[in-house]
Order: structure tokens, then C-alpha cells, then sequence
């Protein structure tokens, strides 16, 4: 029964956060919104707009959702180092749960990721992990948000007696326009500007991680082990690696990606090129192109995030994960990664985004 299913969505504008609440209204749940600002989102019932930063402001804008059921938390605020990314981020989850100290939560969920393997952002891949990685493995030295986040959701759990599950997957493929992550959507920007320039579609990051290989999350499968381990005893206190349960190398994603936009892949030049090097014009390109095509006028720096898939595409170390934990479970979820790209790039031409 979902009638007495009432999921708040914290973070819903971006992958994880949207592509849950999408999937939990499609199944009959109630689902409130939250966000720092007020937007309209389709899949909606109830939106809360509060900056979780403020206690106060926070505490006053969760008396519209004393009667959630289910939590879904999926954001973060990214700080100027790992210890301010800690303190800010254990506060915003523990205002958010202190504001519904009085609710009737059932179960939790906190969305964070790999860098519980690789390290944070200051440490990032100073450590070799052990591939695939393991839910089981212990937690990296030094200070880490995730981490942190963790150790509020237990605390707030155990107070007030509610079940968790912490997931945690790769870099996400999904489409929403302006999240900070986005490599489906800053690829597809990227071959659009390869294709109207005439520029080589090189592969822009590291020998490693070419060569090496990895795993993505689709937003999709994400939101599909979101709402099985909510509605799965079994699964209550645990941490699940979330990805789409094959494994690729870059060597030939590359060209499948470059094959669906009618370009040559380049020859790999054997070092990174930086997007955010090669794309310093691309603001001024993107205009050209949009007009061209008649395209919506959106800013490419709204688009693509070309820092954050250079960080994905040069990486040092090999990443992949291991996903034991649901699988004996019976999660069973299974997405062909290729897919998971042209789905989203097929949608951006659909909306008139990217070039047809």
C-alpha cells in the first residue's frame, strides 16, 4: 500500500533527488519537495523551500512535513576545504532531521558516493583502493562529509528509531539542467561543439582511466534501489554501492558515443586534455550554435560542468564498484550503460537542447 506513503525528497532538483521523487509518484507515493528556492517541479504534491544551512528557517519551513513518512536525502553543499565541506554538511542533515524530530519517519536514505573509497575532495585518490570497491570496507583516514552525513543519519536513527540505508553511487548519468555533475549532459554539449567547430572528439582524460575499467550509475537505477530499500526489510541499516551492474572501459565508450553523433573518435593522445581548457571559447560557440539551430537559450556554462568530468575522466586509479550487498537482497536492477548516454542524449535532442 503507498496511500500512507509520504516521501520527503531533500535535494529534488537534482539527479538523484528529481529522478526519485519522479519514480516514487509513478508507484502511488505522496511526495514532498525541498529545495532552497520554490520551483515548480511536475512530480510534486508538496514543496518546501527552506536554505537547510538555517536552523531556524529550517525548523519553521518543516511544519509543513510532520507527517512524512519515508526520507530521501540527496544533497550536499560543497565548501572552500574538507573540513568546512564536514562541519557545514553534518549541520544541514542534522537541522533537517531535528525539524522532523516529531514525524512518523519509518526509514531514511542518504545518497552520497565514491569518494567514501577514493577520499575527499582535498584527499582525492592520495589512496589505492582495493577494485571493485567493497561495501564492507573500512573508512579512509582523514576528514570526509560523507562520512560525517553518516554519523548524523545513525545518530538521528537511533533517537529516533527509524531504519537507514546509505547508497552510494558513481558518476551519475541522468539529465537535469544546471546540477554541478553532469557528464551525460556536458559530453553531449562537447560532441555538439566538436561537430560544429570541426575540432577533434579527443578523449579528455587521464591513460588511466581510458584504459581502465569502470562503472556508472544511471539516475534511473539510482531512484529504482532508492525506493527497493525503502520498501524492503531486509535491506534496513546497510550501505549499497548503486550502479548499473555492468562494467566498460573508456577505450570503447568513447566511440560509441562519438558513433551516435556522426563523429570520428580522435586518436588518444596518451595525456589529458582538459575540458575546461579546450572549452575556454565555448560560451561564445554555444551561442552560435543555439542560434543556428534554434535551440533554448540556455548558457552552456548552465549545461555542461566541464570540471567535474575532468575530474571523473582523469582520475589516476581504477574504480569500479562491487554491489554484493543488494544483490543478495534481490535487487536485481540492471541498465546497459551506452544507453544510459543516448537515452539522455536522445531526450536533449527532444526538448531542443542539443542539436538533432
Amino acid at each position: 500500500m503507498t496511500a500512507n506513503k509520504i516521501a520527503l525528497i531533500v535535494g529534488a532538483t537534482g539527479l538523484s533527488g528529481s529522478y526519485t521523487g519522479r519514480l516514487l509518484k509513478e508507484h502511488g507515493w505522496t511526495v514532498v519537495t525541498m529545495s532552497r528556492g520554490d520551483v515548480d517541479l511536475d512530480f510534486s504534491d508538496r514543496h518546501i523551500a527552506a536554505d537547510l544551512k538555517d536552523a531556524a528557517g529550517t525548523k519553521a519551513a518543516l511544519a509543513a512535513a510532520q507527517d512524512v513518512t519515508h526520507v530521501f536525502y540527496c544533497t550536499w553543499s560543497r565548501e572552500a576545504n574538507e573540513d568546512e565541506n564536514v562541519r557545514v554538511n553534518a549541520l544541514m542533515i542534522r537541522n533537517l532531521f531535528e525539524g522532523i524530530a516529531d514525524a512518523p519517519i519509518k526509514h531514511a536514505a542518504l545518497v552520497t558516493g565514491l569518494k567514501h573509497y577514493l577520499g575527499s575532495f582535498d584527499d582525492y585518490a592520495k589512496f589505492t583502493p582495493y577494485t571493485p570497491f567493497l561495501e564492507s570496507s573500512p573508512r579512509l583516514p582523514g576528514p570526509n562529509f560523507y562520512y560525517a552525513q553518516e554519523d548524523v543519519l545513525f545518530e538521528m536513527a537511533k533517537k529516533q528509531g527509524f531504519n537507514w540505508s546509505v547508497h552510494r553511487p558513481h558518476t551519475m548519468i541522468g539529465l537535469v539542467i544546471g546540477n554541478a555533475m553532469n557528464m551525460a549532459v556536458t559530453l553531449a554539449v562537447y560532441a555538439s561543439i566538436c561537430k560544429h567547430t570541426g575540432q577533434p572528439f579527443v578523449y579528455p582524460g587521464s591513460p588511466e582511466q581510458y584504459n581502465a575499467a569502470t562503472d556508472v550509475s544511471d539516475a534511473r537505477v539510482v531512484a529504482a534501489q532508492l525506493m527497493w530499500a525503502a520498501d524492503t526489510p531486509e535491506a534496513a541499516n546497510t550501505p549499497f554501492n548503486t550502479v548499473n551492474g555492468d562494467i566498460f572501459r573508456w577505450t570503447w565508450l568513447w566511440q560509441q558515443i562519438a558513433n551516435y553523433f556522426g563523429l570520428e573518435a580522435a586518436e588518444y593522445p596518451g595525456h589529458p586534455t582538459p575540458l575546461e581548457t579546450q572549452m575556454a571559447d565555448g560560451p561564445a560557440i554555444w551561442a552560435e550554435i543555439v542560434a543556428k539551430h534554434g535551440l533554448q537559450d540556455i548558457p552552456v556554462g548552465k549545461l555542461a560542468s566541464w570540471w567535474h568530468s575532468d575530474a571523473d575522466l582523469g582520475r589516476d586509479i581504477e574504480c569500479f564498484t562491487d554491489m554484493t550487498n543488494s544483490r543478495v537482497l534481490g535487487y536485481d536492477t540492471y541498465q546497459q550503460t551506452p544507453a544510459s548516454f543516448t537515452d539522455v542524449f536522445d531526450e536533449l535532442r527532444a526538448r531542443k537542447i542539443i542539436p538533432s
